[in-house]
């Protein structure tokens, strides 16, 4: 079924190799909104890996949605040159290239600017947020302007086409929709004067750049109030299909608005595969002659093809797959298995987010691809250390594999029955299932690799130094940390209380109170698993906010499902037992005490310690072998940390000295 996507498609008179695209995805690569080398490796080694089809991330037309410095942008012509090079890396491997451009509208944040984002009417995207400012008729000109601009540039840059971006709640989605539009000139009121601004920008940008193809992303649903639902969208998008030549439908969903609709647009784990597939048929069904192109969670390109053999859709758009294995269509061709994406959002939307370049928990060579593609060639000639990894958990199997590939004789060693550590038994969580493939991936590479696995196998200094070993790797982990409530009410570390969600336990009326101090994952997948065996949860955290730690793209979606499961949270508390099941809740502002009675159990969420004995104990021997420390037991940390910590440390083994190691360290 998968042979499907691999057949030749025409896009506006392009022709594309096969059906798999790179859709746009903002990778915080740019240096003054300009594209770098960072962004032309990044993006050719995706069309290297065999995509039919790669969009740009979103190239902002007017410095007014640049928001930062990191984003892309094309305000000048000085421009040109920079996209150029982004161009031909993507052509070099014969696929082809569009260019998205849009406006951000709304939510561009201007704090790094100190620009006011422009919008169609004053009414900011979240409650924090400015409120923006209503564009006036000089306003929409420039705008209009400065699209023109941008497509004629991306002409002359060698792009292959366009893609217009009316979705996802930006600046032509924000005067298309009545739940942003308040105007009442000639650019809102009606669904035709709000179709205005999007009819003008396609007009201005097939005129910019004749003979170039341009295609529309679109929100089929905005997921809001009083917003566009698919019947309006479609009949948006018909409507410019009769004035204007569409390459294709994009179509995505949401609104970037701070809600539930902003957690669709990079919908993780918890939503399930392709849970946004059937606007895509909506589209296909009502435009039948319009390409249409599907995107969001097709988590693989086997499960993507379901969508083009059911015709639904007639291209397929894998952002987070690529991002995590950018070889995903070469592999398939080889009937090779990709790595898998975990949709966790954790090395992508979530650095983003902090305004840092994107990186992927199962792929740190993201952003490096140069970098790490010299340093591999660099290492082709095998070491032949004898390198022991002492640990079998993400960073320690990620060890082992970077040195086996180096070269290295390699064992592993672990003192359970079983590899994966602290992942394994996250996986086990509600939604967080897909964290096992990382663990199963990881296997998988090892089987068929040189290392050598010991299993039930622990080892002090003394035994690691009779080995006589070249290397050694402790990635030995962490251990919960268990703070002192005071008595009367038992009190279970993280690991303990996950053990019960994974059993099923029968918890229904026991009330449960988590303490948390770190707000991240292991704290809300515990409420969520907890509330669904039936307990009482509370959970009681001395900070202003909720699982600050999880992307507010994730946590959209996690709050309202804890609020459903009837979690309770306690915020800007300390907590102690004061008593026979019982403990007492204390306002870190004001003073204020309140109790919970009937408490079976409190689960500690404190955040962990380094398990690092071993390596205390080896750093003494002055002759001993080389030592290197990685993932939670040099500091408790998350996956993402650790799989790039034990790749770095296996295939460079402390020599961070040489060229090779050098460019791929300093290039993050």
């Amino acid at each position: 079924m998968v042979e499907q996507l691999f057949t030749p498609v025409e896009l506006g008179g392009v022709l594309v190799r096969n059906r798999v695209v790179v859709p746009g995805h903002t990778t915080n690569f740019a240096e003054h909104n300009r594209p770098t080398r960072r962004h032309a490796a990044y993006l050719g080694e995706r069309a290297r890996g065999g995509a039919g089809l790669v969009i740009t991330e979103a190239i902002r037309v007017h410095p007014t949605s640049a928001g930062r410095h990191l984003s892309l942008g094309s305000f000048s012509d000085d421009s040109v040159p920079a996209f150029a090079d982004v161009a031909d890396a993507v052509h070099e491997h014969g696929a082809r290239i569009f260019a998205q451009i849009m406006h951000a509208g709304r939510q561009a944040n201007g704090e790094a600017t100190r620009t006011a984002a422009w919008s169609a009417s004053a009414v900011p995207w979240s409650p924090s947020a400015d409120v923006p400012h209503a564009m006036g008729r000089r306003d929409i000109a420039t705008i209009l302007e400065a699209f023109g601009a941008a497509a004629r540039r991306m002409r002359v840059a060698g792009f292959d086409g366009l893609e217009v971006h009316a979705g996802h709640g930006h600046l032509l989605q924000q005067f298309l929709s009545p739940a942003t539009n308040l105007r009442d000139d000639e650019y809102g009121g009606d669904a035709e004067r709000r179709l205005r601004l999007t009819r003008e920008v396609l007009e201005r940008v097939e005129a910019a750049a004749p003979g170039l193809p341009v295609g529309l992303r679109v929100s089929a649903d905005e997921f809001l109030e009083g917003g566009l639902r698919p019947d309006d969208v479609i009949e948006i998008v018909e409507t410019l299909t009769r004035d204007f030549a569409l390459a294709y439908v994009h179509v995505s969903h949401s609104a970037y608005h701070a809600s539930y609709s902003l957690s669709t647009q990079m919908a993780d784990m918890s939503f399930g595969h392709a849970p946004f597939r059937h606007h895509a048929t909506l589209f296909k069904n009502a435009l039948p002659d319009l390409p249409v192109i599907a995107v969001c969670r097709l988590d693989s390109l086997e499960e993507a093809a379901e969508l083009v053999e059911a015709g639904d859709a007639d291209l397929v758009a894998l952002a987070r797959p690529h991002i995590a294995d950018p070889h995903l269509v070469r592999k398939a061709l080889e009937g090779r298995r990709a790595t898998s994406c975990l949709a966790c959002n954790q090395g992508c939307i979530a650095r983003v987010e902090k305004s840092l370049p994107i990186t992927c928990v199962v792929n740190p060579e993201v952003g490096a691809e140069d970098q790490w593609n010299a340093a591999w060639s660099a290492l082709a000639t095998p070491r032949r250390r004898r390198v022991l990894v002492v640990g079998g958990g993400p960073a320690g199997m990620q060890a082992a594999l970077s040195a086996s590939r180096a070269g290295d004789a390699v064992t592993l060693v672990e003192r359970s029955s079983w590899l994966g550590g602290l992942v394994r038994v996250a996986a086990a969580m509600p939604h967080r299932a897909r964290l096992g493939l990382m663990v199963a991936d990881l296997e998988r590479e090892l089987e068929a690799s040189d290392v050598e696995i010991r299993l039930d196998t622990e080892m002090d200094a003394a035994q690691v130094l009779a080995g006589e070993w070249d290397d050694v790797v402790v990635a030995t982990g962490s251990v919960p940390r268990r703070h002192d409530f005071g008595p009367g009410v038992p009190v279970w570390t993280s690991v303990e209380a996950a053990a019960q969600v994974a059993a099923g336990a029968d918890l229904h009326g026991r009330r449960i109170v988590l303490w948390d101090d770190d707000g991240d994952w292991i704290s809300g997948s515990l409420s969520e698993g907890l509330a669904l065996l039936g307990a009482d949860v509370h959970l009681v955290s001395p900070t202003p906010s909720l699982h600050a730690r999880i992307t507010t793209y994730s946590r959209l979606a996690l709050t309202p499902r804890l609020r459903e499961l009837g979690v309770h949270a306690h915020l800007m508390r300390t907590l102690a037992a004061t008593g026979e099941r019982t403990v007492t809740l204390t306002d870190t502002l004001g003073g204020q005490t309140s109790t919970l009675g009937d408490v079976e159990v409190i689960v500690d969420l404190g955040r962990p310690t380094a398990l690092d004995p071993l390596y205390r104990d080896l750093d003494q021997v002055a002759d001993g072998p080389r030592l290197h420390v990685v993932g939670d037991a040099s500091s408790p940390r998350t996956a993402l940390e650790a799989i790039y910590e034990g790749r770095v440390a296996g295939a460079f083994l402390g020599e961070t000295d040489t060229a090779a190691a050098h460019t791929v360290v300093g290039s993050y």
